[in-house]
Order: C-alpha cells, then sequence, then structure tokens
C-alpha cells in the first residue's frame, strides 16, 4: 500500500504521517516513510534551490519539476521493493506535488508519466493565510498569492483524481482522528474504537 500525503508547506503533514506510522504499526502493519525531495544528490540539490529566494520564479519552477521528476525514479525502485515486502509506505508528496507547485501542467505530467500512482492521497487542507503564520521563522519565500494558486491546483486535483480532503485547520487531533477513519477501511481495521 502506498499513500500519500499533500497539501501546502504548513499543513501538518510530517506531524500526521508520524501519527498514522505509529498506528498503523500498533495495528500490526509494517510501516515505513519516504520524504520528497529524498536525501539522493538530486534530493539535495533540489533543497539547496528551494531556500534561494528566486524558488517561485517560473524558471527555476521549471527546474525544480524536472530535478523532482528525477529525484521520483530514483524512489521508486525503494518503494517497490518495499511493496513486495507487504510494507505500508506513507509518502510526505509525490508527483501531484509537482502538478501543484511547478508548471505547465501538462508537461509536469509527461515528466512524471512513469512514476507510480498512489493507493491513497490525503489531502490535507489550509487557507494560506494559517500556512503562512505556522511556517513564519522557516527558510521559505512562498507569498500568499503562490500558496493560494498551489492550494487552488490541489483542491482541482482532488476533485478530478478523488484524493481524500482532510481539513487541517480543525487542530491535531482531530485530524488525526479523520486520517484513521479514511485509512482504516483499506487495511480492515475496526474504526468502532475510533471516537471523538
Amino acid at each position: 500500500m502506498y499513500i500519500v500525503f499533500e497539501g501546502i508547506d504548513g499543513a501538518g503533514k510530517s506531524t500526521q504521517i508520524q501519527h498514522l506510522k505509529e498506528w498503523l504499526i500498533e495495528s500490526g502493519f509494517k510501516t515505513e516513510i519516504v520524504v520528497e525531495p529524498t536525501n539522493s544528490d538530486v534530493g539535495k540539490l533540489i533543497r539547496k534551490i528551494l531556500r534561494n529566494p528566486n524558488a517561485t520564479n517560473e524558471n527555476t519552477q521549471r527546474t525544480l519539476g524536472l530535478l523532482f521528476a528525477a529525484d521520483r525514479m530514483l524512489l521508486m525502485d525503494e518503494i517497490e521493493k518495499k511493496e513486495n515486502e507487504k510494507i505500508a509506505i506513507i509518502s510526505d508528496r509525490s508527483f501531484y506535488s509537482s502538478l501543484a507547485y511547478q508548471k505547465p501542467f501538462e508537461w509536469i505530467k509527461e515528466i512524471n508519466k512513469y512514476v507510480k500512482k498512489p493507493d491513497i492521497v490525503l489531502l490535507l487542507d489550509l487557507d494560506e493565510k494559517s500556512a503562512l503564520s505556522r511556517i513564519e521563522g522557516e527558510d521559505t519565500f512562498e507569498s500568499d498569492e503562490f500558496l493560494k494558486n498551489v492550494r487552488k491546483n490541489y483542491l482541482k486535483m482532488a476533485e478530478e483524481s478523488n484524493f481524500k480532503i482532510i481539513n487541517a485547520n480543525t487542530g491535531e487531533n482531530r485530524v488525526k482522528l479523520e486520517i484513521k477513519r479514511a485509512i482504516a477501511p483499506y487495511f480492515e481495521i475496526c474504526v468502532s474504537g475510533i471516537i471523538e
């Protein structure tokens, strides 16, 4: 099972991924986390570029689109190997992030056409103002307008691709509960014990 968390920066993906991993392990499933960008040489280059003040300009975003596609292809072997070992993979981002952040859309789709599609996509949806307040002080050059467009792209894809949309503005515990409810049927975990 390949589970992906998507959403704009500040939506709480890292926190909720850890919660989900712990819950699945407690429920008897072998589980591992992968993160995009990875720690490969390509992934390290991506992280360096993302710290640049020009990271959101059009040409840099196109460059990042290519680098993310390359980094993602390197990750595919690892994901397939873990799946063959019956390990549930929880990923912090996937090619949907590139479709949301970089453009043009059709080109990004084309350069990611060999990438494995997730079994489940959980979109942690948060408005851009709340997101920026959460990541204040971090190394980010994302603007209100930029994140607004990215969120719009995510919501459009969610509608077309049947993502599970989770309201990320309801508090950590409520979000965790909604994720459990969304995931439980795929693992045949009884949800009767999951209460508000």
